[in-house]
């Protein structure tokens, strides 16, 4: 699971029925170090599936690949990636091998 900022909405045309009643977000992964609040490196964004009603700027806990499908099971779903949460507040410790030094 990734913690990812939501940068916008993407609107089909058409879709799978089985995608009705959701949305799909535009979501930016965040690294360590953006969530340290350096922001060196965007990560590419990905198009993540969102029944939870994520707004821009929302940031969210993406699961991915075949975690991504498993809330619907036995329902098939063409996902590979699954707003699993809409974090309001987000508590870490950045680990040992922190490229940035703060003091």
């Amino acid at each position: 699971m990734r913690i990812a900022d939501v940068v916008g909405t993407v609107t089909l045309n058409c879709a799978h029925p089985s995608l009705r009643g959701a949305s799909i977000k535009l979501a930016a992964p965040l690294s360590w170090d953006n969530l340290a609040g350096h922001w060196d490196e965007r990560l590419e964004e990905i198009a993540v599936y969102d029944e939870l009603g994520a707004g821009v700027g929302s940031r969210i806990a993406v699961s991915e690949g075949r975690e991504a499908s498993m809330p619907f099971y036995p329902e098939v779903k063409p996902v590979d990636a699954y707003n699993a949460a809409i974090l309001d507040s987000l508590e870490y410790d950045l680990p040992n091998n922190e490229r940035h030094n703060n003091g």
